[in-house]
């Protein structure tokens, strides 16, 4: 049997952080959203929204989604990919839906997604406080909406929209915070990490890479 050798080189090309770009195209996408269902926009304007949601937002988050997984960011990579994917849906389903009619198809994609972004915002608060509490809101918000879809009353939807609008003022505080933080090399706006999180941006190298050996892309299988 063939030893190990005892010096392993791994090479990882230095991306840039996706999570400022995820934010930021994430808020506007929260702020279309809030407008549809407060009465910001009026519903002859339900399908310019659709557009913007499917040709800025989506093609953004697919970007930043790309680039958590080469940066091997399991975590950011998958609520990016989940609702990267979600925005092209959403507008899809403005462009072709008639202003002001609900579907159930739509409400239980809804509840589907709210749950999975649930569970992320379990996850989330063992390392990122942050983006635990903005997923929380995000699944709250899908709840709702996906309620409204199934005939519950107007005022859900309404409800759902004004966290749309919190959830665009989170997405910008985190996405300046983040993005403060990689261009600073320190914490400037609190994040709340802590965990591995925290070590990643406060600790030293090797403790960066005491786990190397079994993270993806470094151990033999997923």
């Amino acid at each position: 049997m063939s030893e190990l050798p005892r010096e392993l080189r791994i090479v990882v090309r230095p991306y840039a952080t996706a999570l400022p770009l995820g934010f930021f195209s994430f808020g506007v996408g929260m702020l279309i959203l809030a407008g549809l269902g407060n009465g910001w926009l009026p519903a002859s304007e339900q399908h310019t929204a659709g557009i913007l949601l499917a040709a800025f937002v989506f093609p953004l988050e697919t970007i930043a989604t790309v680039f958590a997984f080469l940066a091997r960011d399991t975590f950011g990579a998958t609520g990016l990919g989940l609702f990267s994917s979600s925005w092209l849906t959403l507008g899809l389903v403005e462009i072709a839906g008639t202003p002001g009619e609900t579907s159930r198809a739509v409400g239980l994609y809804l509840f589907g997604f709210s749950f999975m972004v649930a569970c992320l915002a379990v996850s989330a608060f063992l390392g990122k406080p942050l983006i635990g509490v903005l997923l929380s809101l995000a699944a709250v918000r899908g709840t709702l909406s996906g309620a409204w879809e199934f005939g519950a009353p107007h005022s859900l939807e309404v409800a759902a929209s004004w966290i749309a609008v919190a959830l665009f003022a989170a997405a910008a505080y985190g996405g300046l915070a983040f993005l403060l933080e990689d261009v600073l090399g320190r914490s400037i706006l609190p994040v709340f990490r802590r965990g591995t999180s925290h070590d990643a941006i406060e600790g030293d190298l090797t403790a960066q890479l005491e786990r190397i050996s079994d993270e993806a892309g470094v151990r033999q299988t997923l």
